[in-house]
């Protein structure tokens, strides 16, 4: 199965090529060059591997949770592609995704996942780490960096990782025993290996049907709002 993967979730833009166990990632860090870089480098990571759009079978993405635009950018771009080349469509969890990174960086157990959300604010999630992909044990939820104590002790976590993790730290007031692994950034090569799963598995959509996990509803306050020295953070 070969399956191109799309992350732009983060200030971060990747492209990831999955070619049965090869695979290949091209990742920029410049922010704000999302619309601009995931294309040439979808083309660039084909070319590179003497493959042409219409040899794959598989378009995936980052669906999120995440930056709201970048979100859309690398949904749009896996729809387009789906539609042209009427491929399936395969949307990917940032946070499971923060989770595969940690398990290959020598996490195990139960993670933490905690992703920076603007705002004063973090995506958070439990993982159970093991064989395979890592394995969701509650829905993705947007909360305060002081609230990620309540889950770690709720899912009995050992470890905790992620951009909210590396940016809120000791602050996160998490129990004794959690370790902080720091320095998890996900891209789309682990888009790319929990997509090949999850194809293999049959759960993928249509280009019609796929759409961005945004978990956020509100990314500013209205006019009225501010004159009333309302805040989001």
């Amino acid at each position: 199965m070969r399956l191109i993967a799309l992350d732009t979730a983060t200030e971060s833009v990747s492209a990831a090529l999955a070619d049965g166990e090869k695979l290949a990632v091209r990742l920029e860090t410049e922010r704000n060059r999302h619309t601009e870089r995931l294309l040439p480098l979808v083309d660039e990571v084909l070319r590179e591997n003497g493959l042409k759009p219409a040899d794959l079978d598989v378009i995936a993405f980052g669906a999120g949770p995440g930056a709201f635009t970048g979100l859309r950018v690398a949904c749009g771009v896996a729809q387009g592609l789906a539609w042209a080349l009427e491929k399936p469509v395969v949307a990917v969890s940032n946070l499971q995704a923060a989770a595969v990174r940690a398990q290959t960086m020598g996490a195990a157990g139960v993670i933490l996942i905690a992703l920076d959300a603007r705002m004063g604010e973090c995506y958070a999630g439990a993982f159970k780490l093991g064989e395979g992909l890592a394995q969701a044990l509650t829905e993705p939820e947007l909360i305060k960096p002081q609230d990620a104590a309540q889950i770690a002790e709720r899912f009995g976590c050992t470890v905790a990782a992620g951009s909210g993790v590396d940016l809120y730290g000791d602050k996160l007031a998490l129990p004794a025993g959690v370790t902080l692994l720091r320095g998890v950034a996900p891209d789309a090569g682990d888009i790319a290996r929990i997509a090949l799963v999850m194809a293999q598995r049959g759960e993928t959509t249509s280009a019609a049907l796929a759409s961005p996990l945004y978990v956020r509803n509100r990314v500013a306050l209205t006019i009225e709002e501010r004159a009333r020295g309302e805040r989001l953070q």
